[in-house]
């Protein structure tokens, strides 16, 4: 049996019928399609969604990348087991696509970009938004989406759909390929009709795969946590993406190894967990980094070991420190040069607490104590940096985050991507649930924060999402907040007023740049800029997108605004201007360093100095063979 279908509509019906399997729970693959019309996708995408109303739900985007956002907010939420697609013309609208894509895939969230395409049959040659390159002729704007994406096809005829559409579903659900997957659909060949077995549409059902351990893998495993003195776990992303948080509460009870997260791990196990030590790195806890020091162990649970978690490989200084990476992708298994131990986190994080158990193993009383002082004095700064002395002053950026913690249940989520606060809420921020804790450090996207709360919140509807957003942030990417109004998704926005790019001002600073063309200020009569600050009014710009908006000027005004705010069942935004002032305590300074080049040779003394403590730092660092 044949039906007749255009290629749009017989990819929506076939998107419909797809669904993902784990554990015994079965989702939907593709939840929604988020859609910008031109005419690279409005007669064929377009008409098909109108068709297919009723099996395929709609949300209608502002911006490209940030419907690809909040896809990716969606999909993280889903832990992977569902997701959105995101349609666009073909031009700017595909090109747009792009940054959205390259998150996505660093982050290894799925998601499925369908962006028009030129004309298969070239009819007329150029057409509006067409690249030409005098070299090929069959590569268009969208060919940029290559190099970021896990699976890219170009679909020139309908027959071409079948194979390419069960491909990019495969990839999706894959655990270890997963990322951004692109169809390019070429405007005629979307409205193209084709007669299309019955069997295409019939659900189908994708296990999403729990590897185990290779038993010699096991066994290896086993000998280096044994004879490991000071083990330290750390926590990435893919303890989450497997939902290992009890396993490794398990694991942890059961050994009493101290457990440190990226910032994509944190959450891995609650705050007040007897193994948490906190974040790791540039941006982590004193207690996590001086454990990494001087660890002879790390066992790196779900982590890429990206160059914050390692202070750019100089973290890890024991002369006689090993690794030992259970991931279920090979590739982040061997880095470091460490023991593989390939596997899903949960399945392998069970197998290896049972394998210890049979040897009753677990670190020594002394280290236990140890690593629970440094944790209790660590937790005396947070609440130093937290507590407000004057509560009718204008609060520093600890203090938004305090009264913020200070709020919330284990029901709430935080959403951040970029700017000064990821650093402050990695070290300072107390995670009570698996998922309250939703940072995106992978790519440290601005913008990503107020988009990817839709996704979330689509995913999440009961929980309070906050989208914790500085002003160089929002003025990226501000526009999904009329979605949030349009769909009453009742997002909270935290809008922090520091004017400027106050995360790069400080590294410039440190690094001889001196804050050049960081802040939001008038020019002076030198050029810099270094006058007034702006009268910019991003309050007043929330209103006007249509979202309720609360001013908070001072700490009292800001735990008021907070408590109102998520009791709210509107898309409701705080917005609060932080003291700044050099002589105003902050958060505690990095504890590891981060490798920002400084210029080798310089005039300016800022520049001359920092390039002298550049070059210690550079000499402590390790290749890990």
């Amino acid at each position: 049996m044949t039906i007749r279908l255009t290629v749009a509509q017989a990819l929506v019906r076939f998107l419909a019928a797809q669904y993902t399997e784990r554990d015994g729970e079965r989702r939907r693959l593709i939840g929604a399609t988020w859609g910008i019309f031109g005419h690279g996708n409005v007669a064929g995408l377009g008409q098909a969604l109108v068709e297919y109303a009723d099996v395929m739900p709609y949300h209608q985007g502002r911006n490209e990348q940030s419907m690809v956002h909040a896809a990716v907010g969606y999909a993280r939420q889903s832990n992977r087991l569902s997701t959105h697609a995101v349609t666009t013309s073909i031009g700017p609208g595909a090109t747009n696509l792009v940054t959205g894509a390259a998150l996505a895939t660093i982050n290894h969230l799925p998601v499925l970009l369908l962006p028009g395409d030129v004309f298969a049959t070239r009819p007329a040659d150029p057409v509006l938004q067409q690249l030409e390159l005098p070299y090929a002729g069959d590569v268009s704007v969208n060919d940029t989406l290559r190099p970021v994406s896990r699976y890219f096809d170009r679909v020139t005829r309908p027959e071409a759909l079948i194979p390419s559409a069960l491909q990019a579903v495969r990839v999706l659900t894959d655990p270890v390929e997963t990322g951004a997957v692109t169809l390019a659909l070429p405007q005629d060949v979307q409205a193209e009709a084709y007669d299309w077995p019955e069997e295409f549409f019939s659900p189908r059902v994708w296990t999403v795969r729990r590897p185990g351990a290779d038993p010699t893998e096991l066994a290896e495993a086993v000998r280096a946590v044994r004879e490991a003195r000071r083990p330290l776990v750390v926590a990435g992303g893919g303890v989450h993406h497997s939902r290992a948080e009890e396993a490794l509460a398990e694991f942890a009870a059961a050994t009493r190894i101290p457990v440190a997260s990226t910032q994509a791990g944190k959450g891995s196990l609650r705050y007040d967990h007897p193994q948490d030590v906190g974040g790791i790195g540039h941006t982590g806890t004193a207690t996590a980094d001086e454990l990494a020091r001087t660890a002879d162990l790390v066992i790196g649970v779900g982590t890429r070991y990206t160059d914050f978690t390692t202070a750019s490989g100089t973290l890890f200084e024991n002369p006689d420190v090993r690794f030992l990476n259970l991931n279920i992708a090979p590739f982040d298994g061997h880095k470091l040069a460490g023991l593989p131990l390939v596997a899903d986190a949960r399945s392998g994080l069970g197998e290896l607490t049972e394998a210890l158990g049979m040897h009753d193993h677990t670190v020594a009383d002394s280290y236990v104590t140890e690593y629970t002082e440094d944790k209790e004095r660590w937790e005396q700064r947070v609440d130093a940096c937290f507590e407000a002395d004057e509560i009718d002053v204008r609060p520093t950026q600890p203090q938004v985050i305090g009264a913020l913690d200070a709020l919330v249940d284990e029901s709430d989520i935080i959403i951040n991507a970029a700017g000064s606060l990821p650093g402050d809420l990695h070290k300072l921020w107390r995670a009570r649930s698996a998922d309250q804790y939703h940072l995106e450090y992978g790519y440290s996207c601005m913008g990503y924060e107020i988009p990817a709360a839709l996704g979330v919140k689509l995913a999440a509807p009961e929980r309070n999402v906050w989208a914790l957003v500085g002003d160089g942030t929002y003025l990226m990417m501000p526009t999904e907040i009329v979605t949030a109004v349009q769909e009453g998704i009742a997002i909270k926005i935290l809008l922090v007023q520091n004017h400027g790019y106050a995360s790069i001002g400080g590294l410039s600073e440190s690094v001889g740049g001196e804050r050049f063309g960081t802040a939001y200020r008038f020019t002076s009569a030198d050029g810099t800029f270094t006058g007034a600050p702006l009268p910019v009014d991003l309050a007043a710009n929330a209103a006007s997108l249509g979202m309720r908006v609360l001013r908070a000027k001072t700490v009292r005004d800001l735990r008021a605004a907070l408590a109102e705010a998520r009791a709210a069942d509107t898309p409701t935004c705080v917005y609060v201007e932080t003291e700044t002032s050099d002589t105003v305590s902050g958060a505690p300074p990095a504890q590891a360093w981060w490798d920002v080049p400084v210029a080798e040779t310089a005039t300016r003394a800022s520049a001359v100095k920092a390039r002298e403590l550049y070059e210690r730092h550079v000499s402590t660092r390790r290749r890990h063979l």
